[in-house]
């Protein structure tokens, strides 16, 4: 999830979701106009970036033909700018060249001392009930019919499992989650918001209704006339179980999720794992978490990720975070020295990234990384990374696999809503990214009647809505949309 807010206290109410129901405009009737050349686009492009309402923004952008590095236009696009979500391009583009598009990871059940059993993870990011009721199922097969100890293997990725430079409240958003090795269910809790009578509190349901005894629901949100705007708050406190939810819904609207970040995700994992070992006749006398790895043989269980392939479609298509910083955990893991047990895995991972992106041929010195996921404001990014890296993955063997995982606009992800409010079809894949006072979107689009082009542009210090920036974005997209040659 793309989104970015700023605190408001002591870290007590963190955005976790702000509603878009309000459509796509394009102010500008130009964009849409007939064709143009070539030469005429520069003077398009800065009528676009250069509107009194950017005059405090500033602008990086480059666009290309993917066949040459030959250079339609370019603005500052060798300098850096905070890429928000964008960053996951270099990171699904680096896990790929590394680790092969067939790639899977996998969390196994091992057999221990005294009827013990270790649960080990390796950061498999889709980890959900049904992967936890095939270990079960597996284990009974086994002759396990209960548990001594159980035992959860949270060792495998070191470090913190939050980046020190996200901002509070996005450490505490389900979109900000912890990363660690034994995951589930993304490390969020869902809750369901519902509109109810005019003037009523939104009902507010867990998705998981066993939770709803160990948290307290602090509402202070209202069902509104169908005229209102909508949004949603949902917060969590910091020293206690309290989750705090404000905003508004229309009435008669549909239900909305919202997430917020699990408090501890090794243990979130081992005790809903000992509750299904308990539902499948296994109970469990003891459950504890250790982050101290061992040597252990005896493998009774084990379920694997889909291939690194989905994993990558669901980071760029759906701008997953969490499974952003898995895929550079996993670099940080399979080094071509290997790290050292106790070496933080967040940081071999960003140098085996700049290692592989390095050897695709993108320019070392045209990025900084600070994470995997764009959360980070000290991530920097050059538009010239950008395309780089788009132009040298759609040449190398994982450019079908890469491609395949962007958005398509009009379609799914992150651009289903966008670009389909014109009457010409626009053919783009391209990654976004979205944080207060950033817009990033970068990609694919080919053009009906001239060539295909690989393109980054990006939007940094600045006061507007987000909204106004992907319109301004999208314009000129729409104008590379409507080049010919001449």
């Amino acid at each position: 999830m793309e989104i970015a807010v700023k605190i408001k206290g002591i870290a007590v109410s963190l955005l976790v979701l702000v509603l878009g129901r309000s459509p796509q405009v394009i102010a500008q009737t130009s964009a849409v106009a007939g064709d143009i050349c070539p030469g005429e686009l520069g003077a398009k492009v800065d009528a676009i970036a250069n509107r009194p309402e950017f005059s405090r923004s500033r602008w990086g952008i480059l666009i290309q033909p993917l066949s040459s590095t030959a250079t339609l236009y370019s603005h500052d696009a060798t300098k850096y700018f905070i890429p928000a979500s964008n960053v996951k391009l270099l990171t699904t583009a680096a896990a790929l060249q590394k680790l092969g598009a067939d790639f899977r990871i996998k969390t196994s059940v091992y057999s221990g001392e005294n009827g013990s059993l270790y649960v080990a993870g390796r950061g498999d990011p889709s980890i959900a009930e049904a992967q936890l009721k095939s270990l079960a199922q597996q284990l009974k097969q086994r002759g396990i019919s209960q548990v001594n100890e159980l035992i959860g293997d949270d060792s495998y990725f070191q470090g913190s499992a939050v980046n020190r430079n996200w901002e509070w409240e996005d450490a505490q958003a389900g979109y900000g989650a912890p990363v660690n090795s034994l995951i589930f269910n993304q490390n969020a809790i869902e809750l369901v918001l519902s509109p109810q009578n005019l003037g009523q509190p939104l009902k507010v349901t867990f998705a998981e209704p066993k939770l709803a005894n160990q948290w307290q629901i602090q509402n202070n949100s209202v069902t509104v006339a169908p005229n209102e705007s909508e949004f949603i708050e949902v917060g969590r406190e910091f020293d206690r179980p309290a989750i705090r939810v404000s905003g508004q819904l229309k009435v008669g609207a549909e239900s909305e999720s919202s997430y917020v970040a699990v408090v501890n995700p090794a243990n979130n994992f081992l005790q809903n794992f000992q509750q299904v070992l308990t539902a499948e006749g296994i109970p469990v006398k003891q459950a504890l978490v250790t982050s101290v790895a061992r040597n252990l043989n005896q493998e009774l269980a084990a379920v694997e990720s889909p291939p690194l392939a989905e994993l990558v479609k669901e980071t760029n298509r759906e701008s997953n975070n969490l499974y952003a910083e898995v895929l550079l955990r996993l670099l940080g893991k399979f080094t071509v020295k290997m790290s050292l047990p106790q070496e933080d895995t967040n940081e071999t991972g960003l140098k085996e990234l700049k290692t592989a992106l390095t050897q695709l041929g993108v320019n070392p010195n045209s990025y900084i990384l600070a994470d995997g996921s764009g959360l980070s404001r000290h991530n920097l990014i050059s538009p010239e990374a950008l395309v780089q890296t788009l132009r040298l993955m759609a040449n190398s063997p994982a450019a079908s696999v890469y491609r395949a995982s962007l958005p398509i606009a009009g379609e799914n992800g992150t651009l289903k809503n966008r670009f389909n409010y014109t009457s010409s079809r626009v053919n783009l894949q391209a990654k976004t990214g979205t944080l207060s006072g950033v817009s990033a979107l970068s990609g694919y689009i080919e053009v009906p009647s001239y060539e295909p082009l690989v393109f980054s542009i990006i939007v940094n210090q600045s006061d507007l809505p987000s909204s106004k920036l992907r319109s301004a974005t999208d314009e000129i997209v729409l104008l590379l949309n409507r080049l010919r040659r001449c």
